[in-house]
């Protein structure tokens, strides 16, 4: 017996399907494409990914527009494949890595850049620039089993109807088997766990009344506005 009733579990659609993905936990991959590292001031390093997380409850994939967050003047869009995990477990072998995907989706990792600037340059946590509210948009999730694992392809953000962000996911450093392996070395991983792989350059400001679409071939698309 609970001393008031529990939150609803965070959930995203499954695309082809009246069944939802509960959502565990978001993990999230830092600095994973080169050119993103270097637009940011960061060293690129393949040995030491960066990992944060984001609150389950951030996931925000309805049809009402996604709120802008307080506390900001700098609100910025990430655009980044987003790996569905269907089981877990810890230490899983890169080898073994894909046989823990249920599927695939685009989703925008969204940050407080201003937020974010003050945290690092006080050595502080990200939490407060990339953990607020409806900070993980995220589109549909395709399942595995009907798309496979797709190992390149174009990720494309428009806002307002130009393009922003657009590279292949074959330039990601770590790629998906080695981002679950080196996850798994922190984390138990959990079916139900989300996992946003990195965004490539070209990030930039969303503002109140920008509409976005963010695209992956064989994905849904992951298209809204900024309240």
């Amino acid at each position: 017996m609970f001393a008031f009733p529990p939150h609803p579990i965070p959930s995203v659609a499954i695309a082809g399907s009246a069944e939802r993905f509960p959502v565990h936990r978001i993990y999230c991959v830092g600095r994973n494409y080169a050119a993103h590292a270097q637009e940011m001031g960061a060293a690129v390093e393949r040995e030491t990914p960066t990992f944060f997380m984001k609150p389950a409850d951030a996931v925000w994939s309805g049809d009402d527009p996604v709120p802008y967050p307080p506390a900001t003047s700098n609100l910025q869009h990430e655009i980044e494949l987003v790996v569905a995990l269907q089981s877990g477990g810890r230490d899983i072998a890169a080898s073994a890595a894909l046989d823990c995907v249920f599927g695939y989706a685009v989703g925008l990792d969204l940050t407080r850049r201003d937020l974010q600037a003050v945290a690092k340059a006080n050595g502080n946590p990200w939490d407060t620039a990339k953990g607020f509210d409806a900070s993980a948009p995220i589109g549909a999730i395709a399942a595995a089993a009907s798309i496979g694992h797709p190992t390149s392809g174009e990720l494309r953000l428009e806002v307002n109807g130009s393009i922003r962000q657009q590279a292949d996911t074959a330039d990601m450093l770590l790629r998906v088997p080695r981002i679950i392996a080196e996850l798994s070395k922190l984390f138990e991983l959990q079916a139900g766990d989300l996992i946003y792989t990195g965004t490539p350059a070209g990030v930039g400001p969303l503002l109140r009344g920008d509409r976005f679409v963010a695209s992956f071939p064989a994905l849904p698309v992951l298209a809204g506005s900024i309240a």
